[in-house]
């Protein structure tokens, strides 16, 4: 933390540590421990209306994932509680009893029972089994699961840049182009599999490090969500469209490697990211973070641009503390506090717990569930105890 700021962080460490803490271990926790379990077949349903009540058994795997990495990372660095280790155990038993198929891909979604419904020719659904088996082997000291852990981060690092090796057809008009949510996802993924011990993935680090540079344009100061390989813009609607949150995100993702690694050059570049993304995508008239905006200005094709969605402001809340404890700059303050401000007036639900996933853009709800296929129990833990590390002082690079 920047020595000038350390009173001012103690002060905003007493405005806000209690609410988090509370927030997230009397609210939002409780609300999946309740209401996630399987009683009948293991592991945990994510498609939860606003109660709690199983709207539809269907069981997305990205969400067990996350929801077995969340509680895995609880119980080894919050407080070694059985109950925690037990949520973790259910997701991570059904994962590998039925959704982990013999080439390494894993099943989208299933039925309750364990069936497959859907598999993505995408990478995403992989990579947070890797997260949840890396995070669950550590948890619950079972080595052979931390190898296997590492040998798939192998397997994905080869997928990662051939979509056509997961079942993605490649067509003859297609543009090249490279995705930010590729070396974001990698970055993160290596840091969780490896931790302090990366030695082995720095060429990795670093081409990751590459590729997310190629969607940062200081001329515009926009972070484009797809470029061509070179890094300079497309054409069309798909070249202008930037997503404030994805790129929030993945700039805390690069200050994690860049506090790591010692590279000051990576840190103002994070906090370009973050910072630029928030000013573009910010709405000054209703407030809140829009879900895309054209870079432009031209209406973004998707039609839920103007929405307000509850994750790109969990990862703001993040990214912008996290600014401020590395910086002291008031802007970040000012950010997190308008973030903030919102998420808990908007999103939060003290009457039922956990959070809102939709806003309209006036910010009224506009899905009433907490759960969903796209919604789980990951972006609104993961943010309250990343803050309250900070908070706490223990930077989460120093796990």
């Amino acid at each position: 933390m920047a020595s000038s700021t350390v009173a001012d962080f103690a002060a905003l460490r007493t405005r806000y540590r209690d609410r988090y803490e509370h927030e997230l271990f009397e609210s939002v926790i409780p609300f999946w421990e309740r209401h996630a379990p399987d009683p009948e077949h293991g592991g945990h349903f994510n498609n939860l209306d606003r109660g709690g009540a199983v709207y539809d058994t269907t069981k997305h795997l990205w969400m067990q994932g996350r929801l077995v990495w969340m509680f895995s990372k609880f119980y080894r660095t919050v407080e070694a509680r059985p109950s925690w280790l037990a949520m973790a155990r259910s997701g991570m038993d059904f994962m590998r009893k039925h959704a982990v198929r013999p080439d390494g891909r894993v099943c989208f979604s299933m039925t309750a029972d364990g069936r497959p419904v859907y598999l993505q020719r995408k990478i995403f659904t992989e990579c947070f089994y890797i997260m949840a088996l890396a995070e669950y082997a550590r948890a619950a000291e079972e080595s052979e699961l931390l190898r296997e852990a590492y040998e798939l981060l192998e397997t994905m690092w080869k997928w990662a840049w051939d979509w056509t090796k997961v079942g993605r057809p490649a067509y003859e008009g297609q543009t090249p182009s490279q995705a930010l949510a590729v070396p974001m996802l990698m970055l993160n993924l290596i840091e969780e599999v490896a931790g302090d011990d990366f030695g082995t993935y720095r060429a990795e680090v670093d081409e990751c490090i590459r590729r997310t540079a190629l969607h940062v344009h200081a001329d515009t100061q926009r972070v484009y969500e797809i470029v061509a390989p070179d890094g300079s813009c497309l054409d069309g609607p798909e070249g202008r469209l930037t997503t404030p949150g994805h790129a929030i995100e993945a700039g805390w993702f690069l200050q994690h490697w860049a506090q790591r690694l010692g590279r000051p050059d990576v840190q103002k570049q994070a906090l370009d990211m973050v910072r630029w993304s928030f000013e573009n995508g910010w709405d000054k008239e209703h407030e809140g973070i829009f879900y895309f905006v054209d870079a432009e200005g031209y209406s973004p094709v998707p039609l839920e641009w103007s929405m307000k969605l509850w994750w790109p402001h969990c990862e703001a809340l993040y990214a912008h503390l996290l600014g401020y404890f590395l910086t002291g700059d008031a802007g970040d303050l000012a950010a997190f506090e308008a973030v903030d401000r919102y998420s808990f007036e908007r999103f939060a639900d003290p009457e039922y717990g956990e959070w809102f996933g939709y806003l309209d853009r006036q910010g009224a709800v506009t899905h009433r569930f907490k759960g969903a296929p796209y919604k789980g129990c990951f972006h609104v833990p993961r943010a309250l105890w990343l803050c309250l590390r900070l908070l706490d002082e223990q930077p989460a690079w120093h796990s």
